[in-house]
């Protein structure tokens, strides 16, 4: 085959034949679709993962335009698990995509981890679901890669990827411990992307209110964030789950 008539060659040319094989025979489960989740899917994408369940309840809002991916004028209102998968398949149509537009909750996220994914990748934002999937993951002893905190953080040399529990000067992991041990639950150790960058303050906005019903869960104040810093949270994420199918050492 001519190189440059192949989607996936200079993958192969970066880790083999064999390694590459891995990648199209891996199942990876991401939860979250936004400023992060969107560019660890692309990532997963690129290299070739054959199978990827997609996950989010959310539908595209002007709002997103400053920093995920699927977010654009033409996608306006329109699911973000659906623009995922589109993508996916415009990017590799022979990967096996299923979009999932379901709400991450105690009573949902069994099957959003059904079949034994090879990684699961958590981008959830809000603490109640995100939580419960880490507990939920750790204990059906699945491989998880979660996202902390990315917002406030305007630095990207200052992204990490280690143990859960060697993330500092991150309050979203600090937030996490905290609930896990509110609900009994001893806090697992996990691969995880963090900033050590100290957290910006003051830019926070005022929560909006909305009778939307499509929303779900508490209405949170929207944080300041960059689209460089928060995509990089996404490929480093992407990077890490690409080493662990490859059997390559991530911490």
């Amino acid at each position: 085959m001519n190189p440059d008539d192949d989607r996936l060659a200079r993958i192969r040319l970066m880790l083999g034949e064999s390694r590459l094989a891995r990648l199209r025979g891996s199942f990876v489960v991401v939860v979250g679709l936004g400023a992060v989740g969107s560019y660890a899917v692309e990532g997963l994408a690129r290299a070739g993962v054959g199978r990827l369940r997609l996950a989010d309840f959310d539908i595209i809002k002007a709002s997103n335009i400053n920093r995920q991916l699927y977010a654009l004028e033409s996608t306006l209102g329109m699911k973000k698990c659906d623009i995922a998968r589109r993508r996916v398949l415009d990017i590799n149509p022979d990967c096996r995509v299923e979009a999932l537009d379901i709400f991450a909750d105690g009573k949902t996220i069994p099957a959003i981890l059904a079949g034994n994914p090879d990684i699961v990748i958590d981008a959830i934002d809000s603490m109640g679901p995100k939580t419960e999937l880490i507990r939920q993951a750790a204990s059906m002893g699945l491989t998880l890669i979660s996202s902390m905190g990315a917002a406030l953080r305007t630095d990207p040399s200052r992204v990490r990827a280690g143990h859960f529990h060697e993330a500092r000067k991150c309050p979203l992991a600090r937030r996490v411990r905290d609930l896990l041990t509110r609900r009994g639950a001893k806090a697992p150790d996990f691969l995880c992307v963090y900033s050590d960058e100290p957290v910006a303050r003051g830019r926070r906005l005022k929560p909006a209110d909305s009778d939307d019903p499509a929303l779900r869960g508490r209405t949170r104040a929207p944080l300041g964030s960059l689209p460089t810093v928060t995509g990089i949270f996404g490929l480093t994420i992407a990077n890490a789950a690409i080493q662990k199918i490859c059997g390559g050492d991530t911490i």
